[in-house]
């Protein structure tokens, strides 16, 4: 039975386990799952060419916390990104630039892992919500005020990125490609997406990101970010009606 990796392309940690997955020739089917059209979690319907689609009811099952990224390996199911990436780099024992056996070099992008779930995680993903995302819920755009607030937050964690990761190297943990380096690009293409530029005055961030591009490859990184950087197709995006009856609201008070 083939792996199966149930990904939403809007989200960084599906773009950056499809990225790894399809860097590192490792066999998989893509399950194409549009999470805000269907709820939660919710999936394409199957079409006629595609018989052993899985039905939404069934993911849920297989993942209780009804978000994506899914990882189904024959009977055996992972969700959380990194957990994912983790796994399919000692499964399928991927160069070990990616996560180092060097007990130092390893630590190294344990530290960075760690320091990007509440920094870089938790401030780049606003912008998309601000720019697209709440408007298309609650049908008001957000003040400037707010994306203007966002922004600086954001540029706090990029400084940070830079002076006490980056420094003067190539790469986040030395000198090659890490999940680090992964992890830190997808979730800084978001912004880009929706027209906020954080590369324009930081070319030692810039001279990076042209770095990981070209250590992905150009064909792979746009496959992923396909969606994500076209904000006419983004401002499309359909959401379940009872999604934006649900979340509307919370969104708005979340974000006074």
């Amino acid at each position: 039975m083939a792996l199966e990796l149930y990904l939403d392309l809007l989200s960084q940690p599906c773009r950056a386990i499809y990225i790894f997955a399809k860097k590192n020739n490792i066999p998989f089917e893509f399950k194409d799952v549009e999470v805000f059209r269907d709820s939660i979690l919710g999936m394409k319907a199957p079409s006629e060419t595609s018989p052993g689609s899985v039905q939404p009811e069934q993911l849920r099952k297989m993942n209780v916390v009804k978000k994506v990224p899914v990882l189904k390996d024959e009977a055996f199911c992972l969700s959380e990104g990194i957990a994912i990436l983790l796994y399919l780099s000692r499964k399928y024992n991927t160069p070990d630039h990616w996560y180092p056996s060097d007990i130092r070099k390893r630590a190294k992008v344990d530290e960075y892992l760690s320091w990007h779930q509440t920094n870089i995680r938790s401030n780049a993903p606003k912008t998309m919500w601000i720019k697209v995302l709440i408007p298309l819920f609650t049908g008001q755009p957000l003040s400037s005020d707010k994306l203007q607030e966002v922004m600086e937050g954001l540029a706090t964690s990029l400084k940070q990125l830079e002076d006490l990761f980056l420094q003067d190297k190539p790469f986040l943990v030395g000198n090659e490609i890490s999940l680090a380096d992964l992890m830190a690009i997808v979730e800084l293409m978001q912004p880009v997406g929706v027209g906020c530029n954080i590369f324009e005055d930081r070319p030692k961030l810039a001279a990076w990101r042209k770095r990981v591009e070209e250590a992905i490859g150009k064909e792979i990184f746009l496959q992923a970010h396909k969606l994500i950087l076209n904000i006419q197709e983004l401002s499309k995006i359909q959401i379940n009606p009872q999604l934006k009856e649900q979340l509307g609201p919370v969104l708005l008070k979340m974000l006074k």
